[in-house]
This record gives structure tokens, sequence and C-alpha cells, in this order.
């Protein structure tokens, strides 16, 4: 269950794309006898082929590794694409910190993937936050970005082929399709470390590729020097991943990919006892056939197991002591797809699936310290379930796409169980067991594009999702800083239903883009507030002076209007790209968590915008990005405001040689403070501050 947006995430399509190309040659027919002068051994070859059956040419086997091609559907989605060039030049490698440059994306914690906790990183679209799970489906999640090619973001729900989930939209990441060799060495501040490399090989016809990452650092001290105290020190990290591919054709028309990962991520928030630590690995089978009846059949499986210790801090930040340890949080994933595209008509497609994934995890949690020491044993899981199928249909009504689909789904959530006990006496304190919930739900989308001439086409589309609460949401309670949540095994799905207008122009070397939308998120999923400490209260135990508990609740409605704009211009070896997002969000409830009515979600800012600005000639290159993030509030009460922040990140390459360059890298090179989290005793936490890096890169 630990990093379990990972799993409920991911599960859904996860295999990589590797392109290469294998070319049959002709055997040649060669005379046998070494002492025959050129001409008659000319003369003898052509005797020879003359005598020989003709033959068709033979084709070239193709294998590309991927999925099958981009959908004719998604044009009329807004489609937000981060190709390889801007991944090389970005000046962190880290994913989250990328897909901060896509308009609309937003993760729940400003603090990235170094420094947060693994659970924390939820991602989302158009103010949907307010929540640490992801509400955007992701594709490839976990994927070692030094093998990307690049990013493909649909933003609005209703993606009827990937299965539930994409509430706000889809993230799907493919792999580099180059032969060869590549590798990179980075040193950074605070004694940080960052190394990657990738190799692939032609083996007959078949395609193996292997690549690693790993980094370490000290870390930075996450609470600002002006409201830290000797219990806060450095928060540093280590990790590793790892992945091999294998990508072999079967007849002329179809092809296996076999994928194998792992990953090993250790970490500390900042105070002692506030250590985490990540396990996990993927294994995925697909067969994909590109004939005139294309198709696709996908089944993996995926484990993750989490630790996580929290601390509570005393007052002026002293000491910080143990107040719970989640010593094994294991989980599982399996499932698998089918899709279908039958031969059609020209200029239609149809495409026809299925699909099912089941998850299952269980949190084992020592709590309620006395002197150090635990005095209470807790376990606490279940699974989830869901499978469906679905129809989509796109047509080209001469300058006119048309696309409309559907999908129905059947959910499960069962084996909810949560056990409690003392541990001297073995006394059992709670053994319950929750009933079993099971329906049935929907997810639609339709739209139209329409070409105007000059450039300009105007497209519009509605869509309809849902997304089943995760493991973690329904068994796993947390803590960050004094605040305490708990899980509630009775949520239910969360429904969306949106619309969206948009125009487009694209011209030579310019294209700019706009789009509004409106979206209805019912029984949306909220850390709702409901106590302050100190006290000890039901699913987490004792909250500290300045902590508040909070449950995970339904609520009854979040609604956001907004608008996104990006742009991208380029000519030689300049470009610029340019994209920002306007958002009016507001929750809508009642009952326990009435005093919500009319409050911004939590974690959602009312404005965010990115501006770059590169330039890349002969292995020559520079890239300096500017992003706005607006103020948002920490809280669901809206009482803690997190600040607007301004950064600057800086790139730059020079080559030594025909294939090595010098890389050099800042992140918030003037060193703003980027408020990532408000604490009850009045203590700041900060993202990442001025980094710099220097290294090598082998291309």
């Amino acid at each position: 269950m630990g990093a379990l947006p990972a799993i409920c995430g991911a599960v859904a399509e996860w295999s990589k794309a590797l392109a290469w190309k294998v070319s049959i040659r002709q055997n040649r027919i060669e005379g046998s006898n070494p002492s025959r002068s050129a001409t008659s051994r000319r003369i003898r070859k052509k005797e020879v082929m003359q005598a020989l059956p003709s033959d068709p040419p033979q084709a070239a086997i193709v294998v590309t590794g991927k999925a099958l091609p981009e959908p004719r559907a998604d044009r009329v989605y807004a489609v937000e694409r981060v190709d390889r060039r801007q991944i090389d030049q970005s000046p962190s490698h880290e994913l989250d910190q990328l897909l901060k440059d896509v308009p609309g994306v937003q993760l729940f914690r400003r603090s990235d993937a170094r420094s947060g906790h693994p659970t924390s990183q939820g991602v989302t679209l158009r103010a949907l936050g307010g929540n640490a799970s992801s509400r955007a489906l992701l594709v490839l999640d976990g994927v070692p970005q030094s093998d990307l090619a690049g990013i493909r973001v649909v933003r609005g729900g209703g993606t009827v082929a990937n299965g539930p989930g994409a509430l706000a939209g889809t993230i799907e990441m493919t792999s580099r399709t180059d032969a060869g060799v590549t590798a990179e060495v980075d040193g950074g501040s605070r004694q940080s470390l960052d190394a990657s490399g990738r190799i692939a090989i032609l083996a007959g016809s078949s395609v193996v590729s292997l690549s690693a990452q790993g980094g370490r650092s000290d870390g930075f001290v996450p609470i600002t020097k002006g409201t830290r105290g000797p219990a806060d020190e450095r928060a540093s990290y280590r990790e590793w991943s790892g992945r091999g591919r294998w990508v072999a054709p079967i007849g002329s028309a179809s092809e296996l990919q076999a994928n194998l990962s792992g990953f090993h991520d250790k970490r500390s928030r900042g105070t002692d006892f506030t250590e985490n630590r990540t396990n996990g690995a993927d294994a995925s089978l697909r067969l994909v056939g590109r004939g005139q009846r294309q198709w696709s059949a996908l089944g993996y499986w995926q484990w993750r197991n989490l630790m996580s210790s929290f601390a509570n801090v005393s007052a002026g930040r002293a000491v910080a002591t143990r107040v719970s340890l989640q010593d094994s949080v294991p989980s599982h994933g399996l499932g698998g797809s089918f899709e279908l595209r039958p031969p059609m008509p020209s200029g239609i497609e149809l495409r026809l699936g299925a699909d099912g994934r089941r998850t299952s995890g269980e949190t084992r949690e020592l709590f309620t310290y006395v002197a150090g020491q635990p005095t209470r044993r807790r376990l606490a899981g279940g699974r989830t379930w869901t499978s469906g199928a679905f129809a989509e249909a796109t047509a080209e009504l001469g300058k006119v796409t048309l696309s409309g689909g559907g999908r129905l789904d059947y959910w499960q959530v069962g084996d909810g169980h949560l056990f409690e006990k003392v541990i001297t006496t073995g006394a059992v304190l709670r053994d319950e067991h929750d009933r079993k919930r099971h329906g049935l739900l929907p997810t639609a989308r339709g739209g139209v594009l329409a070409p105007m001439g000059g450039g300009f086409s105007l497209r519009s589309a509605a869509y309809l999702g849902w997304r089943m609460p995760t493991l973690n949401e329904l068994f796993r309670p947390f803590r960050a800083g004094l605040d305490a949540t708990a899980a509630n095994p009775e949520l239910d799905p969360e429904m969306l239903g949106g619309a969206e207008a948009g125009a487009e122009y694209a011209h030579g070397e310019l294209r700019v883009s706009l789009t509004g939308f409106v979206n209805r998120l019912g029984h949306a999923i909220a850390n709702v507030s409901l106590g302050q400490g100190p006290g000890v209260f039901p699913g987490v135990g004792f909250v500290a002076a300045g902590g508040v508990y909070r449950q995970r609740q339904n609520v009854d409605v979040v609604k956001v209007r907004g608008i996104e704009v990006s742009a991208e211009w380029a000519r030689g070896p300049w470009s610029v790209r340019a994209g920002a997002s306007l958002t009016h969000a507001r929750m809508h409830a009642s009952g326990a968590a009435a005093f919500l009515d009319g409050l911004r979600p939590a974690q959602t800012p009312k404005f965010a915008g990115t501006l770059a600005l590169s330039w890349e000639r002969g292995g020559k290159g520079a890239q300096l990005v500017l992003r706005r993030v607006g103020a948002q509030h920490e809280d669901d009460l809206n009482s803690r405001t997190l600040k607007g922040a301004t950064t600057i990140d800086v790139y730059a390459s020079w080559p030594l040689a025909k294939r090595l360059l010098i890389v050099a890298r800042a992140e918030n090179i003037t060193d703003k403070l980027v408020m990532a989290a408000l604490n009850g005793d009045g203590s700041i936490e900060r993202a990442t501050p001025r980094t710099l890096w220097i290294g090598l890169r082998l291309r």
C-alpha cells in the first residue's frame, strides 16, 4: 500500500516505448573459385541469378516496441506534449518538476520527490487538488527519466480505453527510440550525486534495452532558518532504479514486449524518527498486432512495500519523538487489458476493448509510544477490484472530426479489516471487518474538431469519469508535521462531469492554444478537519498541541472553472515556450463537512505559469525557465496560506568531444523561498532551495 498512487494510477497501461528498424539483407551469390578474374566472377554471378526463380523482395521487419498508434479521438481534446529536447534541457532531472511545465498540472505538495514524502506526490490537473492521491491517470509511472522520449498529457476525464482513474486527464510517457549508449554523471550542492545510463543492443531481430539510475544527497533542512529548532536536521536521500526490456517480432505484423523493473528509495523528512523507505518491482508482458486488424493484449504485475516513521516535535522544535511506525506496508497490483481496432471504411476508427485490475494491501503499524517504545499494534487493509469494457468511434467527415465513446465498469471494495491490540498483554482492542461494497459506474466522452482555415481550428468536448478510492485513502492513516489524518474504509468513488471548448492557431513556427473548461467533482475525497490537539483520536492515536486531527471523507461537490493557455515558437536553434492556468474552485459541502462550504480546496493555487527560452546548436545549448505559482491554502479550513513564489531555473551544455558534453544546471538559482507547508506550531517547510549541478553527458 506504500506509494499506492503508483499502483492505483499506473497499472492501467505502463509498458515502455522503444523504436528500432531491422533490415533483412539479401544473400549475395559469389563465385567459388578465388583464382577467377573479376570479369569471370561477374559473368558467373549473372548466369546464376538468371537461373534462380524470381522472388518478390522481402519487406523490412519493423520492431517498434510501442503500443498502438495514438487514437484519432485524442485530436478533439486538449493535448500537451513534452518532447525529448525539453527533457534533455530540463534544469531538474526530477519528473515531477518537468511536469510542472504543463499548464494545469499540479502536485499535492510543492516539495519535489527528493524531499517530500513518497505518498504525498499525487498529481492532478485543472484545480481538482486537495488530496495526496492522483486524480490524473499516470501511465508508465516510475520510468527513469533518462530513458524518456516524451510525455503526452491529455487533459479532461472520461478516457475510456485506460480504465477508471482519469478524472482530470491522462499523463502518458514513452521511452526513447534511439540506439546505442547514453550516460550522465552530475555532482551538485550538498554532496549530491546523480548518475544514469542506458544501453540498447540488437540481438538478431530482437532488441534488448537496459537502463539504470541512482542518486544521493545530504539534503537540505526543510524547515526555514527563522522557524526551525534543535530537532531539525538535513533531509538526506538515497535512491536507485533499473529496468530491462526485450522486444521481439512474432511474424511480420506483430511483436512481443517484455519488461522488468525495480526501484529502492530511502529518505528522511528532516528530524529524527521520520525516515521512510520504499521498494518496488514491476513486470509486464504485451503482444501488439499491427496488421490490417490492429490489436494489443497486456498483462502486468506490481509490488510495493513502504516503511514510514512519524514523529512529534516538542515546543520550540527542541526534541523529536516517535509516535508511529508503519514498519511494513506491502501491496500488490495485478491486471490486464485488451484492445482491438478492426478494419473500417476510410476516415473511421473504431476501438473495442476490456480491462481489469486488482489491488490489495495492508498497513502494519506500531503506535501509541510511551518512553520511546510502542504499546499497540495495528493491522489494516483490504482490496479493490475494477473491470470493464469500452467502445470508441472517431469519424472524419470532410474536415470535421467527430468522436464519441463510453465504457461500463464493475467495482468492488472487499476484505476490509482493522485489528488493534496491546503489545504487552495481547488484549484485543479492535477487530473489525468492513462490509463488501460494489456497483456499476459509467465513463464517457465525446467531442468535435473543426478546422476554420488559415491555421485556426475550434474544438469542444464533454466527459464523464470516476475514480476508485486508493488503498491509502481507504485503509492507511498518515501524519504530516503535527497533523494526523485517519483513513476511511467507507469512502465512495469520486464522480466527475465536465466540458471544455478551445481554439488553436498553428502556422509555421508558431502554435497557440486556448481552452476554457468547467468541472463538477461529486463525492470528492478530502482531508476533513475534525479536531484539535492535544488529544487521542480514533484511527491515528495521540495528536499533540498545535496539531489537527483529520479524516478522509467524501465532500458533496467541488466545482471548478478555468482557462488554460499555451504557446510555442521555434525558429532555427531558438525556441520559446509559455503556458499558464487560471482557475476558480469552490467546495460545496454539508453534514459533518458543512464548514467547508464555499471554501477553496486545499493545495490549489489560482494561478500557475511557465515561460521558457531555449537555444541549441551542435551540442551547445542553453535554457532559462521562469515559473510562477500563486498563493494556495495549506489546509481545508483555508486558515493557513502558502505565499506565491517565482523561481528561475537555468541549463547550459557545451561539447568537449564529438559525443561528450559538459552540462551545468541550476534549480531555483535566486534561492527564492517556496513555502511547501505551514505547520500548526508556526514552522514553515520549504521546497528545494538553490541547487547547482555540473556533470558530464555521453550522447
